[in-house]
């Protein structure tokens, strides 16, 4: 059972990268804790979190798609290396401006929206560079044993940041995530796999239309692009609010904030594991709507609840069901692709995907003030399970997949 849930691990380039990628995502994870509570603690306004959100999401939103065109035509693994040196500047600035107490506001939003930028062109990138490390009869394996990694992240950098935030102050968290890009770009520099692009002779319009027009001719690549929008726009929210549910409604501190979170990463552990064991399995989009369901019921049930053992239950949930979604749509989408295509179709998914968080957030941010995060989040909840049943039992073709 071991060797069936780790397979992927057997290619030496995926296992390179996945624990690079790992490393990686606990510093980013660190500063994500370290930043929502920075900001709340300076304005102490939950729009501001949300227009950070927004700030980090948008230019993945309108850059992704020429990031995409890029990862086909250029070799992938440099583009991911010129990505984390971006990022890493990023930290690094700013955790010299809270070690030196000139941090403002602003400075946290600009630096946002730059390492956005940089994620517009590796994100495509690294999702077509994944699968291409495994044989196709892995890729969903491998595709969510990159989910784990990724949960591993959500579960253990909140926890550290939480201790982190407690006893020696933000600035470590931004120097500690400054460090942690050290470890992908090693691993990139080692990899043996190389993708040689061919040399394009069409303009970069021209290839991004081709890649929309592969989009359209799939069946059912059009649903998932639309659900993968409607599903990061509805629950993304979510983990933007945190901060101000355990300030305000549960009245604790930061290491509540960093135990809520890795709890939801163990729910996501939990959940890739789980898609990880099953495989190549049959029937993936009914399997992503069913968990759309239970992560609508998840979030819902947060929102609503003022008991905090109970919201630790139902972050668990949020946590399994959300990984199971985006694991489960995102294989078919890579199933469905072929190498030439993958930079720019999942440059696409990537458009939806990420698009949806500062949409969502934006969003979230002006209804929030107006009738409070818990109604506006079990709204939210409410409608995911609408939209599951609407693929389930109006719009059946994603069920069919």
């Amino acid at each position: 059972m071991i060797s069936r849930v780790f397979k992927a691990f057997q290619y030496r380039d995926f296992r390179l990268m996945w624990f690079g990628a790992c490393t990686s995502s606990i510093g980013t994870w660190m500063q994500i804790v370290a930043q929502g509570w920075l900001i709340y603690r300076l304005s102490h306004s939950a729009f501001l979190l949300a227009l950070d959100q927004f700030l980090g999401g948008i230019p993945i939103f309108l850059f992704s798609l020429i990031g995409g065109v890029v990862a086909d035509r250029v070799e992938r693994r440099k583009i991911l290396l010129a990505s984390q040196y971006v990022q890493m500047a990023s930290a690094g600035l700013l955790t010299i401006l809270v070690a030196t107490g000139l941090v403002h506001v602003w400075h946290i939003l600009c630096l946002s929206f730059v390492s956005g930028f940089a994620q517009a062109f590796g994100g495509p990138a690294y999702q077509a560079l994944i699968p291409t490390l495994v044989e196709k009869e892995d890729m969903p394996n491998a595709i969510a044993l990159n989910s784990i990694q990724f949960n591993v992240a959500v579960m253990v950098g909140p926890a550290l940041a939480g201790q982190a935030l407690a006893k020696l102050g933000e600035k470590w968290c931004f120097g500690l995530n400054a460090l942690s890009f050290l470890a992908p770009i090693v691993s990139l520099s080692i990899l043996r796999s190389r993708f040689q692009p061919l040399k394009a002779t069409e303009s970069m319009f021209t290839s991004l239309k081709q890649g929309i027009q592969f989009v359209r001719k799939q069946h059912s690549m059009e649903a998932l692009i639309i659900l993968a929008f409607l599903m990061t726009g509805l629950s993304m929210p979510l983990r933007t609010y945190l901060p101000v549910f355990v300030k305000d409604i549960f009245h604790r501190g930061p290491e509540t904030f960093g135990n809520l979170l890795a709890l939801m990463g163990f729910g996501s552990i939990c959940g890739s594991l789980t898609i990880a064991w099953a495989g190549n399995i049959k029937r993936k989009g009914r399997v992503a709507l069913f968990a759309l369901a239970c992560l609508g019921t998840g979030i819902a049930g947060f929102a609503l609840s003022k008991f905090l053992p109970l919201s630790y239950i139902f972050l668990v949930l949020v946590g399994a069901s959300m990984m199971a979604v985006f694991a489960t749509v995102n294989s078919l989408v890579q199933l469905i692709t072929t190498n030439e295509m993958r930079g720019r179709v999942m440059s696409v998914y990537n458009f939806a995907f990420r698009g949806g968080m500062p949409m969502g957030n934006l969003l979230s941010g002006w209804l929030v003030p107006l009738f409070t995060a818990p109604i506006v989040l079990s709204v939210n909840g409410f409608l995911l399970i609408l939209l599951a049943f609407y693929f389930l039992f109006v719009q059946r073709q994603l069920a069919a997949r």
